[in-house]
């Protein structure tokens, strides 16, 4: 995976950036100053106002002058939009290939069609080696998502999307070891069915191709609550929850599969929601601005106030996650 993203990234998505005109520039970066820096680093990088206080007496500057000091401070860490942009690039090169790999593995399967095909003959049920090699794509995938975390950016959905690999990997892992591959891969393909969109509609928007970011997101929001709300629940749940209790009983993993399944719809819902409430603030705007769950700063004193309103939609963490997978949530744009 990250041979793959390493690659992509340098022959193909930083090109492809450069021919549509966007730079490898950061933020505006901070003055140096010592006794600032060293609290950045060491103490806090949100001073509350009584550090303020006693900071501006310390140095002579005024509060406002401090805060936008540490507000570029934090910033400057952040990165560019050439690095984001290639990152969309390669995790929208990674879920439209695997997607329509998956498609194109389950036109032929008749458990596609069928899903009580899923609980026949198991678990003897043989594992072919297109099975074996979309399993292990998805959970290496994963498992750099969870990884990418811990050492991006800090956002304010980070504790869903943690939840959200954790019981994406223990599926991946726990309906393989147990040979539940069949529904395995109903599951898989539905949740890719959308990801790719939120992708493309974040490198349009790096691109300032705002009517066409606007679209893409509009069609993933669509995409995304008939698969997740519509299809998944109907389909995939209804499979597991009923199909398999009538066709090979309350086997002794039915509880903890089904729990994860669960628990993954209840993520669905939130994010379904959070999706609606962007939407319905982009048809009042005319655009598509915002989405909660970036930390991208204001970088001027007169954002102090405004910063939530001015800025574009996606601002994406330096892995692209948003992970939903990454999703939405409700200040800006990230992914995951």
């Amino acid at each position: 995976i990250q041979l793959f993203l390493g690659i992509s990234c340098r022959f193909i998505a930083k090109p492809c950036a450069i021919n549509l005109g966007i730079q490898d520039s950061g933020p505006h970066r901070a003055q140096p100053n010592a006794i600032l820096e060293k609290v950045f680093t060491s103490i806090t990088k949100s001073p509350d106002g009584k550090r303020l206080e006693g900071l501006s007496k310390q140095l002579d500057w005024d509060v406002r002058k401090i805060q936008r000091w540490f507000r570029q401070r934090r910033n400057q860490d952040k990165p560019t939009t050439l690095t984001k942009f290639c990152e969309s690039m390669w995790r929208f090169t990674f879920y439209l290939s695997i997607f329509f790999y998956g498609i194109r593995f389950l036109w032929t399967a008749p458990w596609f069609w069928d899903t009580r095909q899923c609980w026949y003959n198991y678990p003897f049920q043989p594992l072919t080696s297109r099975l074996y090699y979309y399993y292990i794509l998805e959970l290496a995938f994963y498992w750099s998502l969870m990884f990418s975390q811990f050492t991006d950016i800090k956002r304010k959905d980070f504790l869903i999307m943690f939840v959200h690999h954790l019981a994406t990997i223990g599926l991946i892992t726990f309906s393989y070891m147990n040979n539940m591959v069949r529904v395995g891969t109903l599951v898989l393909c539905l949740h890719d069915a959308s990801d790719f969109l939120l992708e493309a509609a974040k490198l349009a928007n790096y691109a300032k191709y705002q009517r066409l970011c606007d679209a893409f997101f509009m069609l993933f929001g669509v995409v995304f609550i008939v698969t997740r709300l519509g299809i998944y629940p109907f389909w995939i749940l209804n499979t597991t929850l009923f199909e398999s209790w009538e066709l090979i009983g309350p086997y002794p993993s039915w509880w903890l599969f089904n729990g994860l399944l669960v628990t993954l719809q209840v993520l669905h819902i939130i994010w379904s929601y959070l999706i609606i409430r962007t939407a319905s603030k982009a048809l009042v705007r005319g655009k598509v601005s915002k989405d909660d769950r970036s930390d991208v700063e204001s970088s001027s004193e007169e954002e102090d106030v405004t910063s939530n309103s001015t800025k574009g939609i996606f601002s994406t963490s330096s892995n692209g996650s948003n992970r939903l997978n990454g999703h939405v949530a409700g200040g800006q744009w990230t992914g995951e």
